[in-house]
C-alpha cells in the first residue's frame, strides 16, 4: 500500500449512518447497513441531535451499554423495540454512536476526499462542537506498536473485537469492501456435544461446557470443518446413546439450515479458536482446532468462563 495505514478499533455493534437535516429543517435519521431507518428505536440519539450541526453525515457503529459493558444482545433488543419500550430501554441501556468517518459536512459531500483529510474533518468536528456521549470518536492510530497493543489489551473488553485497517489515501467507495479487519482470536477448550452431517462425515460442531449444576450448555457453533479435521474427528465419534444430555434436543433454525439434521456424538474434548468475548455463548462461529485426548470433560473451563489466550 502506497499510503500510510490508519488503524482503528472494531466494535461489536450495528454499522449505521447518521444524517442531520439539510437544507430544510427535519429530524435526525439513523440508517442501518441495509437501509432501514432506526431513529425511532433510539430516542436517546434523537434527543442528542441538537449537538450536531446541520448537513452532516456520519459513518459509524451503534453500540449499547448494559451492565458496564458493550452488549450485542442489548443492542438487538433495542433495535426491535418501539414506543414506550424504546424510551424505557434508552434509560436502562443507553446507546452510543461511535463515529469513524464523515461523509458530508455543512452539506458538502466528502466521498472523493482522501481518508486522512476526512479524518481531520471528523476530529475537528468533535473538537469544535465539544461532542461527548452518546457521540463518540473512534480511536485511531498510524503507529504499528500502538495498534498491536490495542489488539492484545483493548480487545479483552467485551464488545471490542479487533482492528479495522484502511489506507490514508482511500476515497469512500459505497458498497465496496475497502477495509481490512483483523480480529483477535483466542484458543480454549470445549466439549464436542453435537455435530451436523454424519458420524463418519461430520460437517460442523456445536460445542458445550458444563454449568455449575453439571448440565452441558451450548456455547456456540463452528465453521465448517476442514477435511483433515473432519477425518480425525470421525475416527473418534460414535452415535449418541440414550443418556446423552442433548439427546432429542432440537436447536433453533437460526443456527443453520441443517439444524434438523443435528446428531449427537460421543462426548469429546476439542480445542477451539473463537472471536469475541464475554461469558456464555459466542455470537461468532468458532473454529475447531484439534482434539484434546489428554483432557477430561470435567477439566474443561465451566460455562461462562472466559477464554484462555492462544500462545504463538
Amino acid at each position: 500500500m502506497s499510503h500510510e495505514a490508519q488503524q482503528s478499533l472494531e466494535n461489536d455493534g450495528y454499522r449505521a449512518i447518521v444524517f442531520t437535516p439539510w437544507p430544510a429543517p427535519g429530524p435526525l435519521l439513523v440508517q442501518s447497513r441495509r437501509g432501514s431507518l432506526l431513529q425511532s428505536r433510539f430516542p436517546d440519539l434523537v434527543d442528542a441531535a441538537a449537538r450536531l450541526p446541520d448537513g452532516l453525515v456520519l459513518d459509524g457503529e451503534l453500540v449499547v451499554w448494559a451492565e458496564e459493558k458493550m452488549s450485542f444482545e442489548a443492542l438487538q433488543r433495542r433495535a426491535v423495540s418501539g414506543g414506550r419500550t424504546a424510551a424505557r430501554l434508552a434509560q436502562e441501556m443507553p446507546a452510543h454512536f461511535i463515529a469513524f468517518d464523515v461523509l458530508q459536512i455543512d452539506g458538502l459531500e466528502l466521498l472523493h476526499v482522501p481518508y486522512d483529510e476526512r479524518r481531520a474533518h471528523l476530529e475537528q468536528l468533535f473538537a469544535d462542537h465539544r461532542l461527548s456521549a452518546p457521540w463518540t470518536l473512534c480511536p485511531e492510530t498510524t503507529d504499528l506498536a500502538t495498534a498491536m497493543e490495542w489488539l492484545t489489551s483493548w480487545t479483552q473488553a467485551p464488545g471490542v473485537e479487533g482492528l479495522v485497517i484502511r489506507g490514508s489515501g482511500q476515497r469512500c467507495l459505497p458498497g465496496a469492501r475497502a477495509l481490512y479487519k483483523m480480529r483477535r482470536r483466542d484458543t480454549t477448550e470445549a466439549v464436542v456435544g453435537v455435530i451436523t452431517g454424519t458420524v463418519r462425515r461430520p460437517q460442523t460442531l456445536v460445542p458445550g461446557r458444563l454449568d455449575t449444576a453439571g448440565a452441558l450448555r451450548p456455547v456456540g457453533r463452528s465453521t465448517p470443518l476442514r477435511p483433515d479435521a473432519a477425518r480425525d474427528l470421525a475416527e473418534r465419534l460414535t452415535p449418541a446413546g440414550p443418556r446423552h444430555p442433548w439427546k432429542g434436543v432440537r436447536f433453533t433454525t437460526s443456527w443453520g439450515a441443517d439444524a434438523a439434521r443435528r446428531r449427537a456424538g460421543r462426548t469429546r474434548v476439542g480445542r477451539r479458536d473463537h472471536g469475541g468475548h464475554g461469558a456464555g455463548a459466542r455470537r461468532h462461529p468458532v473454529r475447531f482446532a484439534r482434539l484434546r485426548l489428554d483432557v477430561a470433560v470435567t477439566d474443561v473451563p465451566p460455562f461462562g468462563a472466559g477464554a484462555e489466550p492462544a500462545s504463538g
